[in-house]
């Protein structure tokens, strides 16, 4: 989808984050490349609570939003570009290009249940009821292997929903495993493993192509080769 033409500048690129750990990864990486944020103003009481901050040398500026919704605003147009999770991607379903994986926010979507629970395939799972934050990936997961699964979709803790008999099973994202371990649950399928990736607005990567490769090749110098 082509910017609106009343902001349009092919120099000036506008970026995407998601709020939380992944965003201050993002601008760290940025600003090794030359892309940092301005240094914030020491008598503006309101910096830390901006959605719209502006980069270094006024050729980008960075949005942050929740993370489900980096894939929308690049869609859309209102981003350039995007820092999201592959898990968040795949989740929206948006019509994006994905030019390049970013070295950090790596972890994976997996099927947990029950430490406890008898040892047999997931086919032979009779209706069981899947709470998760993902729930086209679950469902398509699970219709895949002719399982046919009741999908609670949930925006809070998914862990807790074995706990309380609201699910058999959950999906969700995990790193080291330890959340799922303290309400007693294990792995038990992994559907993918993800990490960040940069997304970019298909008509933006056409009209403002300077700009994108460069930034571009300068990601692609700083991030080593055992990165991707």
């Amino acid at each position: 989808m082509a910017l609106p033409t009343s902001t349009f500048d092919a120099r000036q690129l506008t970026i995407a984050l998601p709020k939380g750990r992944m965003q201050q990864q993002a601008l760290a990486l940025l600003a090794q490349i030359g892309y940092g944020r301005d240094a914030a103003d020491p008598n503006d009481d309101d910096a830390a609570r901006r959605l719209i901050i502006a980069g270094a040398a006024g050729r980008v500026s960075y949005l942050l939003a929740k993370p489900g919704d980096v894939p929308i605003y690049v869609e859309y147009g209102v981003a350039d570009l995007g820092v999201v999770g592959e898990d968040v991607l795949a989740e929206s379903g948006r019509d994006v290009y994905e030019p390049l994986r970013l070295p950090f926010g790596h972890c994976r979507l997996v099927v947990a249940g029950w430490a406890e629970r008898p040892s047999r395939p997931l086919r032979l799972e009779s209706n069981p009821r899947v709470a998760t934050k993902y729930p086209n990936l679950a469902r398509a997961y699970f219709q895949g292997r002719g399982i046919s699964a009741e999908i609670i979709a949930l925006s809070g803790s998914v862990e807790l929903a074995p706990v309380v008999g609201l699910a058999d099973l959950i999906v969700d994202l995990v790193e080291t495993g330890n959340t799922l371990r303290a309400h007693g649950l294990v792995e038990l399928r992994t559907i993918l493993e993800s990490q960040a990736c940069l997304i970019a607005n298909r008509a933006s990567y056409r009209l403002k192509a300077a700009s994108m490769t460069d930034l571009l090749e300068r990601l692609r110098s700083a991030i080593q080769p055992t990165d991707l």
